[in-house]
């Protein structure tokens, strides 16, 4: 289980992210671009991936990580599921959707943020 704050806290722990409300949920954005979202209320988070990035975690997560069931998903918008994600999985996930959002030039500068 990953606690709220532990998300907030390992979300904003990468490079240049700021947490900004959005609708009733916060997002949390690299250089202006949401790479996350997060709704307490459902302890859930939405993280933006790559179509392919979405289906291999989606593989690998026994049900954690899941395409948002609407045409959302279809562009790589992912739920992660608090309740039930292990930590490793989560902090790989995070760093992917910072990575796959983040400016070409701001990942090479942080190669340890590279998930691959």
């Amino acid at each position: 289980m990953i606690e709220i704050e532990s998300f907030r806290t390992f979300a904003l722990s990468l490079p240049e992210t700021d947490e900004a409300p959005h609708f009733e949920n916060r997002a949390f954005r690299v250089k202006k671009k949401i790479f996350a979202t997060l709704n307490a209320t459902h302890n859930r988070a939405t993280l933006r991936f790559s179509p392919e990035m979405q289906d291999i975690f989606s593989s690998i997560s026994k049900g954690s990580i899941y395409p948002v069931p609407n045409k959302w998903g279809n562009h790589g918008w992912t739920h992660l599921n608090l309740d039930t994600a292990e930590w490793e999985l989560f902090q790989d996930a995070m760093r992917m959707a910072w990575w796959e959002v983040a400016p070409k030039a701001l990942g090479l500068k942080y190669p340890e943020i590279n998930p691959e």
